[in-house]
């Protein structure tokens, strides 16, 4: 049984495996609010619901939902928490798992566990929730979840600035976070020929200046009293002056905010329409990400020559996305012979810097030679040690997460 939503994953989480007969069980309909607490601040929804609708009722109650990513009109809550998926806001909100307070499941022998507590404190043995965040289906099947609300943003400062390397992009990262602490609630970075990629598919969408490298910072505050427009124009001019950045353009209103953010996402999409890439999704600890810049560009200098790199992500919690393209004007079918070791390589080159190989977007069929070289052994027995013991049929999305199950 194959539990799927908006299938909007990047790892084929929902798609059934060759061999074996598979039920595709959608939860699309399975798509209402059952509860919002605006005093408790949580919100009780059914898996099924996608997550531009979860936003839009959280505002409708003067709240904020955090967690946004380019597929949220059509990705669905259970999908989400079943991948703990991750988004632009996890610097300063965390990712879904972040947001689960209890959740409602069925189980594979068809029992239902309702764990739809919104108590923030519940010290009453194992935490059972969080078997079944990041999961994949491959434990139970999410049908609704309790989540976190916050108070809803009054105020937000947006700026794109140039930033001349790597090096200089964690700088303005750490000068923002030191500045904003918490308030610093967006801190993207796109290497050029990322973020012209995505400009250029988006309508009006010159960028203002060119650079090596861009930082995309957003400051946002609940405090209308106070706004960060302040806060931003200092770190800016701060790094302006010492060569952190060497051009930056402040949002002077909500459609120009919009704007830069719509280029950011827009890079995945940018990708596609002109060939596609070997895509990577990799973390590493914050301090290591310029070394991890570097040794791609000389892997691909190295071994890959006629190949492009297209390096963006999310430099706040050190998740990048490594993707490589294929030769000018060739499509993907260039690089079938050499996909593997590509990724090999890319995955590799994150585990030796003491990274994942797999910050958000999970493991699905896609990553599961990844699992099997990078995880320890110990860890992967202790998966399936929990596996056969919720599953010992196999039944739930087989021959997803978890290598030889």
């Amino acid at each position: 049984m194959v539990p799927q939503g908006g299938n909007t994953g990047l790892v084929a989480g929902a798609v059934p495996i060759a061999g074996p007969e598979q039920l595709i069980l959608c939860l699309n309909r399975m798509n209402r609010v059952r509860e919002i607490d605006p005093v408790a601040n949580t919100i009780v929804a059914e898996a099924g619901l996608t997550l531009v609708e979860l936003q839009n009722a959280a505002a409708g109650a003067g709240r904020f939902f955090p967690v946004s990513l380019g597929a949220e009109g059509s990705a669905r809550i259970g999908g989400l928490i079943s991948t703990n998926a991750g988004g632009m806001q996890v610097l300063s909100y965390g990712s879904m798992r972040a947001q689960v307070l209890g959740l409602e499941v069925v189980l594979a022998d068809g029992r239902i566990w309702d764990g739809l507590t919104a108590l923030p404190k519940d010290n009453t043995g194992y935490d059972l929730k969080q078997f079944f965040i990041g999961a994949e289906g491959t434990l139970g099947i999410i049908t609704a979840a309790c989540l976190k609300l916050y108070p809803a943003i009054a105020a937000r400062a947006s700026a794109l600035a140039g930033v001349p390397t790597p090096e200089a992009a964690l700088r303005l990262f750490q000068a923002a976070r030191a500045a904003a602490g918490s308030g610093l609630t967006l801190c993207e970075y796109m290497e050029a020929d990322a973020l012209a990629l995505g400009a250029a598919h988006v309508p009006g969408g010159a960028l203002p200046f060119a650079s090596p490298g861009y930082l995309l910072l957003e400051l946002s505050t609940p405090d209308s009293a106070h706004t960060p427009d302040s806060t931003l124009e200092a770190v800016l001019a701060s790094a302006l002056e010492q060569g952190i950045a060497t051009d930056a353009v402040i949002a002077q209103s909500e459609r120009e905010r919009l704007h830069f953010i719509a280029w950011r996402e827009a890079i995945s999409e940018g990708e596609r329409a002109e060939g596609g890439a070997v895509k990577h999704d990799i973390s590493v600890p914050l301090g290591r990400i310029p070394e991890m810049v570097a040794a791609v560009h000389r892997l691909v200098a190295q071994k890959y020559p006629d190949c492009r790199p297209n390096i963006f992500g999310h430099v706040g919690d050190g998740n990048l996305h490594i993707n490589i393209r294929p030769p000018k004007g060739q499509s993907m079918a260039a690089l079938a012979p050499r996909k593997a070791a590509i990724t090999e390589g890319v995955e590799a080159l994150a585990v030796s810097l003491g990274g994942s190989f797999s910050a958000e977007h999970g493991i699905g069929q896609f990553r599961l030679t990844g699992m099997a070289a990078h995880k320890s052994p110990v860890a992967l027995e202790l998966m399936r040690a929990i596996k056969h013991a919720l599953d010992p049929a196999n039944r739930l999305n087989p021959g997803k997460t978890i290598p030889h199950a």
